[in-house]
């Protein structure tokens, strides 16, 4: 590796102290550095470098996993913010984790990814990626809204909530978590498929096959006119949905893929969550 790709967070790193110490021990060490913003990065990165460090926390290394899936580099996470999951690196041991990255002393791992694909009633289409997950939710006024899932062609239920998470087993520790559903290892390979604030006792969240296909279908309303709903790609690209839409959601043939310096486990990791 030769060309690094600083991805800082300005409301993490306000005074680019952590930036500048990284881009300077790199320097020292005769390696390109280029930093860049967290909003500049998508605009203008260079196609030419090796790897990315995001500066920030979880939800960082979420924005930057779609620029990092754009140029086909892996990502290790710098970790400004509080304790997570997918930025390992501390800044006090900043220099002496850099020195085990040029040395090529760390293990790469790679993460599944969904795609999901809108078909709209007009017969346009639409598409995105995510790591984490996607989220469809209502778009407007406060109320229960209701879909259609079906899971390889084949009717599921239909769901009346305040939306659906679908998520990878690296979102598990998200908002699939806040919602109720299940803490996966984040190496495991499956979609796991949540309502939010279900409108029903026995509505709960499913675990699911890799290579099932999910199809989130919007009906038409009881009384008439159009639910209005939208799909949110790990809280970036957000896609408008009504009523005679359907998302189709999938594993992605891309991955993105994490530089691992540590040997603290997903579980170590999760045990000191849960004394905070």
């Amino acid at each position: 590796m030769k060309h690094f790709l600083i991805y800082t967070n300005r409301h993490k790193d306000r005074e680019l102290v952590t930036t500048r110490r990284i881009c300077n021990f790199l320097k020292l060490k005769g390696m390109r550095a280029t930093v860049m913003a967290q909003e500049e990065a998508e605009l203008s990165a260079p196609a030419d470098v090796d790897c990315m460090i995001v500066l920030g926390g979880d939800g960082t290394v979420l924005q930057a996993a779609r620029l990092a899936k754009k140029l086909r580099v892996p990502i290790i996470g710098v970790n400004l913010g509080t304790l997570g999951y997918l930025a390992e690196v501390e800044v006090q041991n900043l220099e002496e984790s850099l020195e085990r990255l040029l040395a090529g002393d760390y293990v790469r791992e790679s993460r599944m990814m969904l795609k999901g694909r809108a078909v709209f009633a007009d017969g346009r289409k639409e598409q995105g990626w995510a790591l984490n997950d996607i989220v469809i939710s209502r778009s407007g006024p406060l109320q229960i809204i209701r879909f259609n899932i079906f899971v390889n062609g084949q009717f599921l239920n239909d769901y009346s909530a305040d939306g659906v998470i679908v998520t990878t087993p690296t979102g598990s520790t998200g908002y699939n978590l806040s919602a109720g559903g299940p803490l996966v290892e984040p190496g495991a390979k499956l979609i796991m498929l949540t309502p939010i604030c279900p409108h029903s006792l026995n509505q709960r969240s499913i675990v699911l096959s890799p290579e099932d296909v999910i199809d989130i279908e919007i009906p038409k309303r009881n009384e008439g006119g159009a639910w209005i709903m939208e799909a949110s790609f790990d809280g970036s690209l957000v896609i408008p949905l009504q009523t005679g839409d359907r998302l189709r959601i999938m594993r992605s043939e891309e991955t993105t893929e994490f530089l691992r310096l540590n040997q603290v486990s997903f579980l170590e990791v999760l045990h000191r969550k849960m004394k905070e």
